[in-house]
Parts: C-alpha cells; sequence; structure tokens
C-alpha cells in the first residue's frame, strides 16, 4: 500500500499542535487532494473559492511506494478540506491529520464516504463510476459548510459535474452493450472497477493482481496461468498498469505483444497536462474500444 514512512518527530515538527491559515487566504479555502484526481474534483467543484494542492500527482512514479515530506504535513496541517481515498492507499494523511488536530478541518475519506469495509480488496476506488458523484456531493457539501455565502456556486458547480460524467457512462454503457463478457487480462486491480462496469471478464487470478499490487511474489501457478492467458489467445486486451512496472510485469507485456494482444495503458493517477478526471476516465474507455474493435494498443495517454 501506499508508504507510510512518517515518523511521529516528523509529523510534530511538520504540524505542531494546530495549523493556522497563512495571511491571505480570506474567502479562499485552502485544500488537498492526497492523489490529484481528487484535487482536480475539488478544483472544479469550489473554482475560484478555493485553493487546491495535489500530493500524489506523478504518473511515472508508483503511488503504492509513496512517502509524505516535510512540506506535504505542512500542507495538510494547513488544509481546511482534506479528500482522500482510504482503503490504506494513502494512511500517510490520516496520520498527518492526527498529529495536527483541527476542529476546522474538514476530511473526506472516500472509503468511509462508501461505507467499505477495511477488508475491501481494490482501493482503486476513483475507476468506480458511481464513487466521484458521491466524492463531488460530499465537497459541495464541506465547502458550503466552510463558506456558506457561495452555497449556490458550490451546487451549481456539482450540477455541472454530474452532467460532464455522462459521456463516460454512455461510453460503459455502449461498449458493454457491443462487447458482453470481453476477456481482458490485467497487471494489478486498478481499473478493475471499470472493466467489471463495461462487463469485461477478468480472466487474471486476483490472487496475482494483489501480489503485484502490494509488491509480494505471486505464486508460480499464477504467474503460468497469466501467461498461458496470452499464449492461448484467451484474452482480447492486456490492461497494463504504466505506473507500476518490474521485470515480471514487463515480461507479461512482451508476451502479450508476441501474441498480437493489444495493450491498454492505465493509471492509478492522472494523467497531466490535458485531463480533468472526466476526460481521463473517458479517454481510458476510448482506449479499450479501440483495441478490441481494431487491434490497436494504447500505452500511454
Amino acid at each position: 500500500m501506499a508508504g507510510a514512512g512518517l515518523c511521529s518527530g516528523l509529523l510534530l515538527a511538520a504540524c505542531g499542535a494546530t495549523a493556522k491559515v497563512p495571511a491571505g487566504h480570506e474567502g479562499v479555502v485552502l485544500a488537498v487532494g492526497a492523489e490529484n484526481q481528487y484535487a482536480n474534483v475539488i478544483a472544479q467543484i469550489g473554482g475560484r473559492y478555493v485553493q487546491v494542492t495535489a500530493i500524489e500527482s506523478n504518473p511515472n512514479t508508483d503511488p503504492h511506494t509513496f512517502e509524505a515530506s516535510t512540506s506535504v504535513a505542512t500542507e495538510i496541517a494547513q488544509a481546511q478540506l482534506v479528500v482522500q481515498n482510504g482503503l490504506g492507499y494513502d494512511s500517510w494523511a490520516g496520520k498527518i491529520e492526527a498529529a495536527s488536530p483541527s476542529s476546522r478541518r474538514k476530511v473526506i475519506d472516500v472509503q468511509a464516504l462508501l461505507g467499505l469495509p477495511d477488508t475491501t480488496p481494490n482501493p482503486h476506488l476513483w475507476y468506480k463510476p458511481t464513487t466521484m458523484p458521491r466524492v463531488a456531493q460530499a465537497i459541495a457539501h464541506d465547502l458550503s459548510e466552510l463558506l456558506p455565502a457561495h452555497t449556490s456556486f458550490f451546487k451549481a458547480n456539482l450540477a455541472r459535474f454530474d452532467s460532464s460524467l455522462g459521456p463516460w457512462d454512455r461510453a460503459i454503457a455502449t461498449f458493454k452493450a457491443s462487447h458482453p463478457g470481453t476477456p481482458v487480462a490485467v497487471t494489478e486491480p486498478v481499473a478493475d472497477y471499470m472493466l467489471e462496469a463495461a462487463g469485461c471478464d477478468i480472466m487474471t487470478p486476483f490472487s496475482l493482481q494483489a501480489a503485484i499490487m502490494n509488491g509480494t511474489d505471486p505464486s508460480p501457478q499464477d504467474v503460468t496461468t497469466e501467461e498461458n492467458l496470452f499464449r492461448d489467445h484467451r484474452v482480447k486486451v492486456f490492461v497494463y498498469n504504466q505506473q507500476v512496472t518490474d521485470p515480471l510485469t514487463q515480461s507479461f507485456e512482451s508476451l502479450a505483444r508476441a501474441n498480437h494482444i493489444p495493450i491498454v495503458g492505465v493509471y492509478e493517477t492522472m494523467p497531466t497536462p490535458g485531463y480533468d478526471y472526466q476526460s481521463w476516465m473517458l479517454a481510458e474507455v476510448a482506449a479499450l474500444q479501440k483495441a478490441v474493435t481494431a487491434g490497436v494498443s494504447t500505452t500511454h495517454l
């Protein structure tokens, strides 16, 4: 899971007992998204009334190995609104918040918002089509409590955001209707929620997905199963996490290419620049569509 390598000394030194908002921010909410997709949605709902920082935002790094720095601790300590994923994915955020308590800080933990138990096996909640509408609604609610004079502004942005998810929802529905039960292989469960919504049949054993996600060695049996999916042409697409690669996943990629199975690259944090949350999700479905209908690989967005 995401790094939790913060020592208590770092937290206390960075955060202190309580945080103070820097001068010059009256009427503007300081907000933090633990991952840049959440920060992007905060910005869409809050508009000019928020100043947003994204902590995990590099699509070329593995979020599971992230460790928060002193500057990150300071950002969260000063924030009036924090959105974090939960499920151990960004546990460093909770540690900072606990070390720097603030009665004025609002925290949206997406796991808690969705009522998910700690045993939920797939933490990549932003790929579930029903997640972000709930998150956006919670953001609008909390911003309205922090800046009640601008409630109508936040509500209007929420309505606009919900409407803007329509193309993604329709693309998923169209794919599901046109290509029901499409067999796919994956490296880990990054996009599994979206693939399931699109009616795909994920053939890769979840035990292999979890091992790669958690940085442990998968069983030889699972590796052989995955390899045979490519050799026997039992899948139509290979969905590959571009942010977590190693010799094993690269060997799967090579085997897929050798057997002319198109590859769709997916990401754990939103690729930037050029994307917002909605266009990123829509691009992933478009890449899946091209892979199935034209055999075209989209390894990088």
